[in-house]
């Protein structure tokens, strides 16, 4: 079992490897047949030509990433513990365990606590290549942690408090325990318009529109790749 989730890791490293190569323009179909090679895979995504359809990835690029995600973890789905395991590679001098655990959920769109190749690959479409307003909304659903289409104190200052956990001492060395809330009284003053304790998707997406340096911080997961 071991053996298993370790190889699992590895293969979503892998795929972070390709994602961050797709990013740069550099992903490129490599001397194996990718069409005999889904072909011989037990469980082919759903696909891919509608995979194509929903997504902004071309046939090719599903295909490379969808190897990578398969092969190397064959139950072909990712779950927490694993994705908490991978994600905190990238914030060594920080606890990243809080962040993972929300931006996980985000893809979990079935709750059902896993996350499947279709899962992934349609999130990771918006972060990378979607417009501005599927990000922002793919964002907004990311800080609405009860999923009732409201964004509340409560839920902002977790996400806050979460990110800043990630990032570690050694980015923040002068951090103070009521820095997080000062951010969300910030953005709170900002979003919400009508003042009446949550923030809306609209109130969200065009607080951001109107503030760059806001954006920026709502969209952290999107600098990792």
């Amino acid at each position: 079992m071991a053996g298993c989730a370790s190889r699992c890791r590895q293969g979503v490293l892998k795929l972070i490897q390709s994602l961050q190569r797709l990013v740069s323009g550099t992903l490129t179909k490599d001397k194996t047949d990718d069409e005999l090679e889904m072909t011989m895979v037990c469980h082919r995504p759903e696909g891919l030509e509608q995979l194509e359809a929903q997504t902004n990835f071309t046939k090719q690029e599903l295909q490379i990433l969808y190897r990578g995600f398969k092969n190397e973890c064959p139950s072909g789905v990712v779950n927490e513990e694993t994705f908490k395991h991978i994600y905190a590679q990238f914030f060594p001098h920080g606890d990243a365990s809080m962040y993972a655990h929300y931006l996980f959920n985000a893809f979990d769109t079935t709750n059902n606590g896993s996350i499947k190749f279709k899962d992934f690959v349609m999130g990771l479409s918006i972060l990378l290549r979607g417009t501005l307003r599927e990000k922002l909304e793919w964002t907004f659903h990311l800080y609405d942690i009860n999923r009732d289409g409201y964004i509340n104190r409560e839920e902002m200052t977790e996400i806050v408090r979460a990110i800043y956990d990630m990032m570690g001492k050694y980015t923040y060395p002068a951090l103070k325990g009521d820095v997080p809330q000062q951010h969300v009284d910030a953005f709170f003053q900002k979003m919400d318009k009508n003042k009446d304790g949550v923030v809306t998707l609209e109130e969200f997406v065009i607080a951001c529109q109107e503030d760059e340096t806001m954006m920026r911080s709502m969209q952290l997961f999107e600098n990792v790749m």
